[in-house]
């Protein structure tokens, strides 16, 4: 199973929040390249970023430190958060970016997606953000009022390779991941599944392999120490 450490970004700093709530946002680490050079130093290849000012208003405001990491840390850079367009995953790429994830984007204009995955492939990956089983947008704002499994049918027949499933409830709690919703998602989506939200310990990274996924997302579990990445990374094997 691949780790993705996360890096979540807004006005330029490395922050987390709580279930979602930009209310609850806080600074957990000063510097995003530093950060970065610690998931490498304990095994990781590949890092989530957000751009939470893109997620919520559709603005990016954190392309210089998306780049910085893509360049100088050596890891695969994932990053969602504000990518609407083919213009808009144009200029990530141009950053540097491994692997674009699109939101909102994908619930209001499934077009897009097609027409993405159409251009770059397996380079696409859409993020199913959900909250008692339905699709959050906007930041995780705005109830889309879209059954999360129909949504990830339509996103394999359009041709998504790559889905990254947030049970918003879960994240940043470190309460454990949704496993019922993840092995429900398992029995309707035939892709790459990586698991967000909740992470708690590597016994629930382990539990996370079990389920045969294609990665997971530890993001407060790394910040509070919960979760021993350098270890996790030994259990898991190959990173590339």
């Amino acid at each position: 199973m691949i780790l993705f450490p996360a890096i979540d970004l807004k006005d330029r700093k490395v922050v987390r929040l709580y279930k979602g709530d930009f209310a609850t946002v806080h600074q957990v680490a000063e510097d995003p390249l530093e950060t970065a050079r610690a998931f490498w130093q304990a095994g990781a290849r590949h890092v989530h970023m957000v751009d939470l000012d893109g997620a919520r208003d559709g603005v990016r405001q954190n392309g210089g430190l998306v780049r910085t990491v893509a360049e100088q840390s050596g890891l695969r850079v994932e990053l969602g958060g504000g990518i609407r367009s083919m213009e808009d995953l144009e200029e990530v790429f141009e950053l540097g970016v491994w692997r674009a994830v699109l939101g909102s984007a994908a619930v209001e204009d499934p077009a897009f997606v097609r027409e993405a995955v159409s251009r770059y492939g397996g380079r696409i990956a859409v993020g199913v953000d959900t909250k008692d089983g339905k699709v959050r947008t906007a930041g995780w704002v705005r109830d889309s009022g879209m059954d999360d499994l129909e949504f990830v049918k339509e996103m394999e027949s359009i041709g998504v390779k790559t889905i990254i499933f947030t049970d918003i409830d879960t994240d940043g709690t470190l309460s454990g991941p949704s496993f019922t919703r993840l092995e429900a998602l398992r029995r309707n989506y035939s892709g790459q599944i990586v698991a967000s939200g909740g992470v708690s310990s590597n016994e629930d990274l382990r539990a996370l392999s079990r389920l045969g996924l294609y990665g997971a997302i530890i993001g407060k579990a790394w910040y509070t120490g919960a979760v021993d990445l350098a270890r996790a990374v030994r259990e898991e094997g190959a990173q590339c």
